[in-house]
């Protein structure tokens, strides 16, 4: 790359190995860049934890607190209404605070909150530290991304970015692991599960005490010195003059654009329309990312296996599966993501998603449509039965829908339907499956599910989902907001886009159950399989590819012809003048 290509990114002050302005060049200045993005990227690990351990310890919590539908959906999107909120707050800390100490407070409310939940009293409490934990999560979602891309040279921009979805799905694996250990502690397990949390909370803290702040925040506060060491220190290099100055003429530029048009950027935003639009496609990247339903997969994979017709330990444990099957696919998304680009990475992960959710929604439609029936006549020992459970509902799966109702039997070509024993839920109220736990007693009682022979079909459907989604649509819409705004809009741009993101998250989350109550499992997921088809449209028609652009060449994609003219005449004034700085640094 000649040194004119290097210096094309003049509105975001990029170069080749310039990491303060979100590195759009090629040399990765020594291994220094990748723990420094390791470090920052623990913030995706907590969040991965967080959320695949709500999956397993919910299975342990809803009995322990006696939680129904509605607290259910209550403590596991607690986080997500929380990190929606938290995450708008979150880009102006990154610019008042630096990009640093903003990762760093979000550890500390990530650790608090996790002892929190771990000493739960009750209900309430619990909600609590979830919440606080979505504080936390809200800040690192949207401060991880933007430390990143301003440290990451353009080669490998996106692989860098990517490296936080593969700490999501490492944290996701983990929690799935411990979640299997600990099942077996009915009573205290979840307590362990949740507590763990604040583990990497702690370590990403200590790190980030060793860690240099954004040379890009440094330069606009003035501390040009200690911004020209951070980069000698990331760069691996003495010679950082030009890049130097070209984040002081991008902050200079800023600041005159400030001082003529007022300080309020989302006005700026509003005002700008390439910004603008940058700003509407990312967010509604974003949606979409939501509404495929991967967190219903996620935070709910063991409720969805409950479903299916396995047991709490085997749903608990079978959901290590999809979950090991999302951290192996994430790495080939960090290999591909280079290789076929953005936009035809995301339409291969749209179109596998779409169909691994017609396989779900298949398995779960064959397993209502061969539901064994239910004997309405049995008699039991007190006479016969004619409570609203046996007389009301056909089969097992209308049965089990009623969550006062569970389905008793011995040979699953029927059995009955008896209401349940709300202190020990595998036991019914009345009839032989109050006896279950006694010797010469055959029968089962299945609560919140019927078993079936379709129980594997739903496990094959949530391997492809994640094995389809991981490598496309987990890291990349992140990775396109990290690339497609100006440096000025940079910050507020990713937390409209971020609290976009969890806004969506937080509506799927809340409503996933009773959607399975209202419209049927098989309806829910048809659902999220006719939006990938919306999905797949929109990035076709919308998305560019920013595959090896500079951030300043991919803000000009979103341009009209006649502002992109206007940027090329600067452009080339402004790479003059970096030409005579280059001179200058060479004749000393």
């Amino acid at each position: 790359m000649s040194s004119t290509e290097q210096r094309k990114a003049y509105d975001d002050g990029q170069k080749t190995n310039d990491v303060g302005e979100g590195g759009a060049g090629g040399s990765s200045g020594g291994g220094f860049v990748y723990v420094l993005s390791s470090l920052a990227t623990l913030g995706g690990l907590l969040f991965g934890y967080d959320t695949g351990i709500v999956s397993g310890s919910m299975l342990l919590i809803k009995p322990y607190f006696k939680l129904d539908t509605i607290w259910t959906e209550a403590v596991v999107s607690g986080t997500i209404g929380a990190a929606a909120l938290s995450s708008i707050f979150a880009g102006i800390c990154t610019d008042v605070i630096g990009r640093k100490k903003t990762i760093m407070a979000a550890s500390v409310i990530f650790a608090t909150g996790a002892v929190v939940m771990a000493i739960a009293p009750t209900a309430i409490v619990l909600l609590v530290g979830r919440i606080i934990v979505g504080v936390g999560i809200g800040f690192a979602s949207m401060s991880v991304p933007v430390y990143v891309a301003e440290a990451a040279p353009a080669d490998i921009r996106g692989r860098l970015v990517t490296l936080n979805q593969l700490f999501i799905c490492i944290g996701i694996l983990i929690s799935s692991i411990i979640a299997g250990s600990l099942s077996s502690l009915k009573q205290t397990g979840w307590r362990y599960m949740l507590g763990l949390g604040g583990v990497p909370a702690v370590i990403q803290f200590i790190g980030f005490i060793f860690l240099p702040e954004s040379p890009r925040w440094l330069v606009g506060k003035g501390r040009e010195e200690d911004a020209r060491q951070v980069l000698m220190k990331i760069r691996n290099t003495q010679n950082v003059k030009v890049e130097l100055e070209e984040i002081k003429e991008v902050v200079a530029r800023d600041n005159k654009i400030k001082e003529e048009e007022g300080n309020f950027t989302l006005g700026r935003i509003i005002k700008t329309p390439h910004v603008l639009k940058a700003s509407l496609i990312g967010s509604a990247l974003m949606l979409f990312q939501q509404l495929t339903g991967i967190n219903t997969v996620i935070y709910y994979s063991a409720t969805i296996l409950r479903m299916a017709g396995f047991g709490v330990d085997q749903a608990i444990w079978l959901a290590v599966v999809p979950n090991a099957v999302l951290f192996v696919a994430t790495f080939l998304g960090l290999w591909l993501v280079e290789k076929l680009g953005r936009k035809l990475l995301l339409l291969i992960s749209l179109g596998g998603v779409g169909l691994s959710l017609a396989v779900l929604a298949v398995a779960f439609q064959l397993a209502a449509f061969n539901s064994p029936p239910v004997n309405i006549t049995e008699v039991f020992t007190d006479g016969l039965y004619n409570g609203s459970c046996n007389t009301k509902y056909s089969n097992c799966e209308s049965c089990i829908d009623d969550t006062s109702c569970g389905f008793c039997y011995d040979d699953l070509s029927r059995g009955s339907c008896l209401p349940v024993n709300k202190d020990k839920e595998e036991l019914s109220l009345i009839g032989r499956c109050q006896y279950i736990n006694q010797p010469n007693n055959s029968f089962h009682f299945d609560y919140g599910f019927c078993r079936t022979n379709y129980s594997w079909m739903p496990v094959l459907g949530m391997v492809f989902f994640v094995f389809s989604f991981a490598p496309g649509m987990g890291p990349m819409p992140w990775t396109i907001n990290s690339e497609i705004y100006p440096l000025w809009a940079r910050s507020t741009c990713i937390s409209i886009s971020t609290a976009t993101n969890w806004a969506f998250n937080l509506l799927v989350s809340f409503t996933f159950i009773t959607m399975t109550e209202n419209i049927t499992k098989y309806g829910t997921f048809w659902l999220f399989s006719g939006v990938c088809i919306l999905g797949f449209i929109f990035v076709l028609i919308f998305i560019p590819e920013t595959r090896d652009k500079t951030l300043e060449e991919v803000e000009q994609l979103f341009m009209s012809t006649s502002v992109r003219a206007q940027k090329q005449t600067e452009m080339e004034i402004y790479n003059v003048r970096m030409t005579e700085i280059e001179h200058q640094d060479t004749r000393f």
